[in-house]
């Protein structure tokens, strides 16, 4: 029988953004939108600093949706689907392919410390398939300890150093959104920063008035200001996310405590801090039929939802 921390497996209900922050038609001046972004990253500070039992799911969710706009930004074919496929399906310790590989850029992102250093730095613009010489990766994390000195608002030092990436390196701006958010997490003093940007970069805030709608990018007229509209979508969308896998949590915590397989709660450990998790996973106390048994109960409790949609190489999350 598996017995969980009830501290662990406490959940409350997640905040949502309030419904004055988030503007759906017009475009607000500067100093609303800025006011805006604060009201509605003040109900997602709260998340970001606690710690439910389905605090990494969602991180990684999040991360998720960031690496599928990457995907379109690169103009690449693999949508969240593809990119769960590439990275879950693959065997241990195998290449993902360089979609899977900016999927661990972004999942990177969501598990570590905001910290900038030239190695890490390096460590992701490869997996994002650019190179960049060590000295400019030296003089970028110069640039962010100057920011995070210049006490100005967390959205407008992500803005500023997602302006700066891509003034020195034009190819980069999928470094560039991945940086803004590592910056954004530090202005706000957060643990783990959680992935928004990229996934509005293809949004409404980011069009510009000017040239038919055009796609603004980092640097350009207002972009400080479609920074601010941006993150009030993407703590909406963050805290709705949010509401969903804590109402997903709770059912599978409810049967948690009646599963009797062995490593069953391993299982629940990964689900609850991971998007998903293949429906052959194989452990050192679970095997192969014991696994898709486990799955097979779970889905009937309503407790996990099947999300390839297939028969076979099946995956499941909250």
């Amino acid at each position: 029988m598996i017995r969980l921390d009830p501290v662990i497996a406490s959940s409350s209900a997640p905040s949502s953004v309030p419904a004055w922050a988030i503007t759906s038609a017009g475009a607000p001046s500067a100093a609303d939108a800025a006011f805006n972004a604060g009201a509605a990253l003040a109900s997602l500070d709260g998340l970001a600093r606690a710690q439910p039992a389905w605090a990494g799911a969602w991180r990684q969710r999040l991360a998720l949706k960031c690496a599928a706009a990457s995907m379109r930004l690169a103009g690449r074919a693999e949508d969240e689907a593809a990119l769960r496929d590439a990275w879950y399906l693959r065997p241990p310790s195998a290449d993902p392919g360089p979609a899977g590989a900016v999927f661990g850029a972004w999942r990177q992102l969501a598990g570590q410390q905001p910290v900038a250093t030239p190695d890490r730095l390096g460590k992701i613009v490869d997996q994002l398939g650019l190179h960049w010489d060590g000295n400019a990766l030296a003089d970028l994390c110069t640039q962010i300890e100057k920011l995070a000195a210049s006490q100005r608002s967390a959205p407008f030092d992500a803005a500023a150093i997602a302006a700066r990436v891509l003034a020195a390196r034009p190819d980069a701006e999928l470094f560039a959104w991945w940086l803004a958010d590592l910056v954004l997490a530090q202005g706000l003093r957060w643990s783990r920063p959680l992935p928004l940007l990229m996934a509005q970069a293809f949004a409404p805030a980011f069009r510009a008035e000017a040239g038919g709608g055009r796609r603004m990018k980092p640097g350009e007229q207002n972009f400080e200001r479609a920074v601010c509209v941006a993150l009030v979508q993407a703590a909406a969308e963050a805290c709705r996310l949010a509401g969903e896998l804590s109402r997903r949590a709770e059912k599978l915590l409810a049967v948690a405590p009646k599963l009797r397989a062995k490593g069953a709660g391993d299982v629940i450990f990964l689900l609850l801090n991971e998007d998903a998790v293949a429906g052959s996973l194989v452990t050192k106390n679970l095997s192969r039929f014991a696994s898709r048994r486990l799955f097979d109960r779970l889905q009937q409790q309503d407790a996990v939802r099947e999300l390839s949609g297939r028969t076979t190489f099946r995956l499941f999350g909250l």
